[in-house]
C-alpha cells in the first residue's frame, strides 16, 4: 500500500501554572508562534499530585488551549522544544511557574508530546515521544491505561468534545474548499 500524508491535526496545549501573569505572557508567546487560539478552557484546580509543588509553588491550576491553525503531526517534536524554551523564558529565578504540554487531536485520539521515555511511548524526533492519552470511542474520550491521573478523571471530557467539534468543523470547511478548488479547475481554451 502506498503511504499517504496524514490529515492536519489540531494543536492543543495542557497548561499548568501557579502565576497568572506569567501564564498570560506564555499565552502571548504561544500565539506569536502558532497563531490565534480558538479555545481556552475554564480553569481547574490541579490537586491530583504534589509533584510540581517544589518548583511551582501552590496553588497550581490547569487550563487547556487550542489553536485555530491546524498543524502537520510531524511538527509536534519541534513544538514541544519551543514550548520548553517559552517555559524557561517565563520562569522565575530558574523555577518554572508555567508548564506547557503540547499535543494534538485528530478524529480518533489526543496525543501529548513527552521528553520522558516510557515503554508505551513512541519515539518521534529530537528526543520527543508521542504519548497517546485519550482514544475517541462511542462519542466520548476514553483515557488510555498510562494516562496521567488527572486525565483519568472525567473532569476534561466535555472540553475535549468541544475542541473536537471545532476540529471537525475546520476539517469539513477544508474539504469543501478543496472540492470547490478541484471542481473549478482550468477551463478549456484559457491560459
Amino acid at each position: 500500500m502506498k503511504p499517504v500524508d496524514p490529515l492536519p491535526v489540531k494543536l492543543v496545549l495542557g497548561v499548568l501554572y501557579s502565576d497568572e501573569s506569567l501564564r498570560d505572557e506564555a499565552f502571548s508567546r504561544l500565539e506569536a508562534c502558532y497563531g490565534k487560539t480558538d479555545y481556552k478552557s475554564k480553569i481547574f484546580n490541579f490537586d491530583i499530585t504534589d509533584y510540581y509543588v517544589p518548583e511551582m509553588g501552590t496553588p497550581i491550576y490547569r487550563q487547556f488551549i487550542s489553536f485555530y491553525r491546524l498543524i502537520h503531526p510531524k511538527e509536534l517534536p519541534a513544538i514541544k522544544l519551543e514550548c520548553n524554551e517559552i517555559e524557561k523564558e517565563v520562569s522565575l529565578k530558574g523555577n518554572r511557574k508555567v508548564n506547557l504540554d503540547p499535543g494534538y487531536m485528530d478524529y480518533d485520539k489526543f496525543v501529548l508530546a513527552s521528553a520522558k521515555y516510557n515503554g508505551h511511548k513512541v519515539y518521534l524526533d529530537h528526543g520527543i515521544y508521542a504519548d497517546v492519552t485519550y482514544q475517541f470511542s462511542r462519542g466520548r474520550y476514553v483515557p488510555v491505561d498510562f494516562a496521567f491521573p488527572d486525565f483519568k478523571t472525567s473532569r476534561y471530557s466535555e472540553l475535549f468534545l468541544h475542541i473536537r467539534a471545532k476540529y471537525k468543523g475546520q476539517m469539513r470547511k477544508r474539504m469543501r474548499e478543496t472540492a470547490r478548488t478541484e471542481s473549478s479547475g482550468p477551463v478549456a481554451g484559457r491560459r
